[in-house]
């Protein structure tokens, strides 16, 4: 990477984030950091910046500053994207536009950047036609596709675990390490326990989108940011237990998505269960490791990943309460 680029990450402070800008600052780049909570103790290199960047009057005169390349960790709605896309792309050398490996369908294993999509693909209509995570994402990645402009590119990581990210399943940290602490069962959907899931280091993957920011091979192409390691949900579940106590109680996913929200029209967490933790999610990453001259061997397994993120986490944090849990588990135990 050339030195002395200046380069605006947008949602700085998330499980990827955290690790990529303190890595773009050591490789020499100046670098902007952008989210909406405010942080301290900026290393050299990086300015922290606490503001809405979708919003216009804090955006703009960002990008007055001439960004040599800005990394793009933030949510556009469908809505949203023709303005944020074309504007972004307009006022940098290179864009990187986070998109997700729920992109894909269940068509292909292992599953690669040329694997079918569940816009294209899904058999179910609601899906297709909503504003699902997963679909807008892709129609994010398909307006860059018919752009003019090839300054640009996509990136799908898979489950990225960081600092206060602990994913299972479908639950995140409050549910994990929040409730294991706490001394509390977690439900699980029984449907998952042998379905193979990918889980990446956030630190691996800021290296490979640091490996791709101006990387002239990376324009107009889209990679899979993830390890090629994988376990099964069970697998995942029993390494929580080792690190920090958490125990499963294992149900059917419709208790399980009742648990998760009770409103049965809201159909987000459904999809998120059916059509990505109920898929196999063996990732091919051979493409990224390419473009950056990674290795496997050289990427954090995910027991010794876990470990130190857990270990991370400070013991006194204040989880949120589940209490649709609580009172499932009261009542079935």
């Amino acid at each position: 990477m050339n030195k002395c680029k200046k380069v605006l990450v947008l949602g700085a402070t998330g499980a990827m984030g955290q690790y990529l800008v303190p890595l773009l600052a050591e490789q020499g780049c100046q670098v902007d950091a952008v989210a909406l909570d405010q942080c301290e103790g900026a290393p050299p290199g990086v300015r922290y910046l606490q503001a809405d960047a979708k919003a216009t009057e804090s955006l703009l005169p960002l990008l007055s500053n001439g960004y040599d390349g800005i990394v793009d960790f933030l949510i556009y709605r469908s809505s949203e994207l023709p303005y944020f896309l074309p504007l972004l792309l307009d006022n940098t050398e290179h864009y990187i536009y986070l998109s997700s490996y729920r992109v894909y369908d269940n068509l292909e294993h292992p599953v690669k950047e040329t694997s079918p999509r569940l816009i294209d693909a899904a058999d179910k209509i609601l899906l297709r036609n909503s504003d699902d995570y997963c679909i807008y994402k892709a129609r994010g990645e398909n307006i860059l596709y018919g752009l003019e402009q090839r300054n640009w590119t996509v990136v799908r990581p898979a489950i990225t675990y960081s600092r206060l990210r602990y994913q299972l399943v479908t639950l995140e940290g409050k549910d994990t390490l929040g409730r294991a602490r706490a001394g509390k069962k977690v439900v699980l959907p029984e449907q998952a326990r042998e379905v193979r899931a990918t889980m990446s280091w956030a630190g691996d993957v800021a290296a490979m989108i640091a490996g791709l920011l101006f990387n002239h091979q990376a324009l107009g192409e889209t990679y899979t940011v993830a390890t090629a390691e994988y376990h099964t949900w069970g697998e995942i579940a029993g390494y929580y237990h080792d690190l920090c106590g958490l125990e499963a109680v294992w149900v059917d996913k419709e208790e399980y998505l009742r648990i998760i929200d009770p409103d049965a029209y809201n159909l987000a967490p459904r999809w998120q269960l059916e059509y990505d933790r109920l898929f196999e999610r063996v990732m091919d990453n051979t493409k990224i490791l390419a473009a950056t001259g990674l290795h496997q061997s050289g990427l954090m397994p995910l027991y010794q990943g876990l470990k130190q993120e857990i270990e991370r986490c400070p013991r006194d944090l204040v989880w949120p309460v589940n209490t649709r849990m609580d009172a499932f588990l009261n009542y079935l135990l």
